[in-house]
């Protein structure tokens, strides 16, 4: 499932020191911390001090990064060129075997951590900061290892050839997604972003033919103001789904390599469950979307404005339809379920490996095979383990964006307890029809309620009380007659 990404615009006020007062409750108790054992940050300096750097010198390729604006550990860089009717994009992915050796404190406690766990600015990360915002990270104007793919993408963005090389690059400026977005916009932005526009609208009509979807998931913003939350969505920026696209791409090109030599580490997903695809009907309803019954769900889910805060909500429901998804590792003898069911492609994770452990795995794999060498033998020794600690970091990162999320849900509702809202039951507990789960369009929340008179209806609406938003046990509370 994609990350649902909280942000806080204000930080000042007591609202916002409760806010990271119970996100520092929410770490003690799931045992995690942004802290390093000293042997690992010792490492991790001596490491970034002392590089392994390739030979190939790429600095020419005139690279940018597009990330969020406070982001420091930045995964890619990329850069368009025509050629010919079709196009050749480069994608730069942050090397982290210039610094990490197998077996060494770094790696140990990166496959201890399995990914980097997000929630409202708070941040655990997968590496030292020395390493992942740093000497590791793709910044302007500094010399990096990278892993360098050169992807070679037809007129109807369709890719062609991929290779991937150990290269040093150098990014010529770190841009965030609204200044792109407005420089597209106004017609002032470079050759580049043209080309990613395009690049990135033709994969997107190769995703619908192929039958795959995209959630256009948004970011939720808290606004604080003294004593006072306010929980909203923002919608992506174009430029965002087309960048989406170019990691898409490159990691459909790695599932590729990865296929054809029955050596890997795929990332799947199993086709919706019916049941799923009916509750999000109910969601729809509570919403007030309109879902004709003869539409398949990706094409409803393309039928969505994220910039409608009642559409914000029906895409973060869509959610639910990624649940199932995993990693699976192969030598020799293809996976019985390889697939991406929501890409309707195989598909690979390649492009964060500063955040995601499986991501420097699977590279390894790729770099190894367009090198027509063995995979390291450390890679394979670890295609059955890295996809279980992904699984069970996941579910950490999981429990951490949760908890935070309802940490945020009751301070926004804590000043309404008492109050009324209408509401739609998207879901009923199978051992007890007078529990079950409903969506609040105001504000647009899910959560449990409990029927104090007869059984919940099933898609029915009905109007909750708020009995309670408490922030230290970070739960709410509706109720029906």
């Amino acid at each position: 499932m994609p990350s649902r990404v909280v942000r806080v615009r204000s930080d000042e006020g007591v609202a916002a020191e409760s806010l990271r007062e119970g996100i520092a409750k929410i770490q003690q108790e799931l045992h995690v911390s942004a802290e390093f054992p000293p042997e690992v940050e010792q490492a991790a300096a001596d490491a970034a001090a002392n590089p392994r750097l390739p030979e190939l010198d790429r600095t020419d390729i005139p690279f940018v990064t597009i990330d969020p604006e406070s982001a420091m550990d930045l995964d890619q860089a990329l850069h368009i060129e025509r050629n010919g009717e079709g196009y050749r994009v480069f994608y730069a992915i942050a090397d982290l075997a210039a610094f990490i050796t197998p077996g060494d404190p770094i790696d140990v406690e990166a496959n201890r951590r399995g990914e980097t766990l997000y929630g409202a600015d708070s941040k655990i990360p997968l590496h030292p900061k020395v390493i992942s915002e740093d000497a590791g990270s793709l910044l302007p104007d500094q010399v990096r290892p990278s892993l360098l793919w050169t992807i070679e993408v037809d007129a109807e963005g369709e890719g062609t050839d991929v290779n991937v090389e150990r290269a040093l690059v150098r990014s010529r400026a770190k841009l965030n997604y609204a200044d792109v977005q407005k420089s597209i916009d106004d017609g002032s932005a470079d050759e580049v972003f043209t080309l990613l526009q395009e690049v990135g609208e033709l994969r997107m009509l190769r995703e619908t033919a192929r039958g795959g979807v995209s959630l256009p998931l948004p970011e939720q913003e808290i606004d604080i103001q003294g004593n006072t939350w306010h929980l909203e969505f923002r919608a992506q920026h174009p430029v965002e789904q087309w960048n989406a696209q170019i990691s898409l791409l490159t990691g459909m090109a790695a599932a590729s390599l990865m296929v054809y030599a029955r050596v890997g580490l795929l990332r799947t997903l199993p086709p919706a469950e019916p049941r799923a695809v009916k509750r999000l009907h109910r969601t729809a309803k509570a919403l007030g979307i309109e879902w004709p019954a003869e539409q398949e769900y990706p094409e409803f889910i393309r039928s969505l404005d994220p910039t409608r805060p009642d559409h914000a909500a029906m895409v973060v429901a869509c959610t639910s339809l990624l649940r199932g998804s995993g990693y699976v590792g192969f030598n020799g003898e293809l996976p019985e379920q390889p697939m991406h069911s929501a890409i309707a492609a195989e598909y690979a994770h390649v492009t964060a490996p500063l955040r995601r452990l499986v991501d420097r795995y699977a590279g390894e794999i790729c770099v190894a095979l367009c090198a027509d060498e063995e995979v390291p033998d450390w890679v394979i020794e670890k295609l059955t383990e890295v996809p279980e600690t992904m699984r069970d970091t996941g579910r950490l990162a999981n429990q951490y964006e949760n908890a935070v999320l309802n940490l945020v849900e009751a301070g926004v509702l804590q000043p309404r307890v008492g109050q009324s809202f209408d509401a739609v039951v998207v879901e009923i507990d199978e051992k007890d029809d007078h529990k079950g789960d409903i969506t609040v369009q105001d504000p647009a929340i899910e959560a449990s309620v409990t029927s104090t008179g007869g059984p919940l209806p099933l898609g029915g609406q009905v109007s909750v009380t708020l009995e309670s938003a408490d922030l230290g046990s970070r739960s709410i509370r509706f109720t029906t007659a």
